[in-house]
């Protein structure tokens, strides 16, 4: 079992008594437990660790920065050999950072970059520009677009601006399709189209559904939204219950097209209801031991695997990564991708 949140997750391993790396501390930062993702990647990083020998610490900052600024702090005076944190806001954590540094203390980033300083050693995460074109490529193909069809209009959110994740999600995005919107095929009747005007403070699904409210009520009183761009299943379901609120979802008024991402189980069974139509899955299982392959070999003089070493700068350095490739998930391919893969198991989805 895990600790919860706020207390030590402590497992030492079989090696404990030696003097070499077996046995060390291990500080896990993860950003909150709103999202069932951040709870299943502790976990499975906590199992990984263990088995490997290693102690851990693991804490969840429940999206306050303080709190994981505080937690860092203590996992340094704890003694952590090795610092895997996805931070809360990527830009703010130099100065703890720094003293990690100070105290020889190595640095993944997990999933979410940490930003603006040099003590960052390695990156662990999924290939984030092709969550968006992924994402984009669905709603392309969903609304015929390749064929000539439209035009239709569309709305398009994006994700935490403090999230460095968020730029290449709708980077990728936009990659497929501003050509449509260059054409006149896909319409934002909002007009609201860049970067700065769609951000979704952390990721807040409550957020989204007011934004959303909000771009019905003044653009779309005599029009019909065809589709909506969502970076992340928390946002998708707030768009949604926006949508339904004003009558989408009935037989005379389908809802539009809603893409997500994370696979979230909720947003899962939204699918499988035929209401969210999309989500981009990342097996976060893998992502784990891609994080537990890097601080094994940093602990024990190795070297991390790594695929990619020029996409990451962070401002101050380029920080070697390790990608992992996500999936595009749909009522068709869910129960394959999903289910087989032993993700969920059918009674989770019911």
């Amino acid at each position: 079992m895990l600790a919860a949140c706020g207390q030590s997750a402590n497992g030492v391993g079989p090696h404990a008594d030696r003097g070499d790396a077996k046995g060390s501390l291990v500080g896990i930062a993860m950003p909150t437990k709103s999202s069932q993702r951040w709870i299943d990647d502790g976990r499975s990083m906590v199992e990984q660790f263990r088995d490997k020998g290693y102690r851990t610490d693991l804490q969840y900052g429940d999206d306050v920065v303080e709190n994981q600024v505080s937690q860092i702090e203590n996992m340094i005076t704890k003694g952590a050999r090795l610092l895997v944190i996805a931070a809360i806001d990527g830009s703010s954590l130099s100065d703890v950072l720094q003293r990690a540094a100070e105290a020889n203390i190595k640095v993944i980033s997990y999933d979410r970059l940490l930003l603006g300083t040099e003590n960052v050693d390695y990156y662990a995460t999924f290939d984030n520009e092709q969550v968006g074109v992924l994402q984009g490529t669905y709603i392309a193909d969903r609304l015929g677009l390749k064929k000539g069809k439209g035009p239709f209009t569309i709305e398009l959110f994006g994700g935490s601006p403090d999230d460095n994740n968020s730029a290449y999600f709708f980077k990728g995005a936009m990659s497929v399709l501003k050509p449509y919107l260059s054409s006149g095929k896909l319409v934002v009747r909002s007009r609201q189209t860049r970067f700065n005007q769609l951000a979704t403070l952390r990721w807040d699904g409550g957020i989204a559904q007011s934004r959303m409210d909000n771009l019905l009520s003044k653009a779309y009183s005599s029009h019909r939204v065809d589709a909506v761009l969502s970076p992340y299943d928390g946002i998708s379901i707030g768009v949604l219950s926006s949508l339904k609120s004003v009558g989408y979802g009935d037989a005379g008024r389908p809802l539009p097209i809603v893409t997500g991402q994370d696979a979230e189980i909720p947003s899962v069974k939204s699918i499988i209801a035929g209401e969210q139509t999309q989500t981009v899955y990342k097996d976060t299982r893998k992502l784990a031991e891609v994080a537990v392959q890097m601080g094994n070999a940093v602990l024990t003089g190795g070297k991390p695997k790594v695929n990619d070493t020029e996409q990451y700068d962070n401002g101050t350095k380029v920080v070697p990564a390790y990608l992992l490739q996500p999936v595009s998930v749909d009522k068709d391919n869910y129960r394959k991708v999903l289910v087989d893969s032993g993700q969920y198991t059918p009674a989770q989805l019911k």
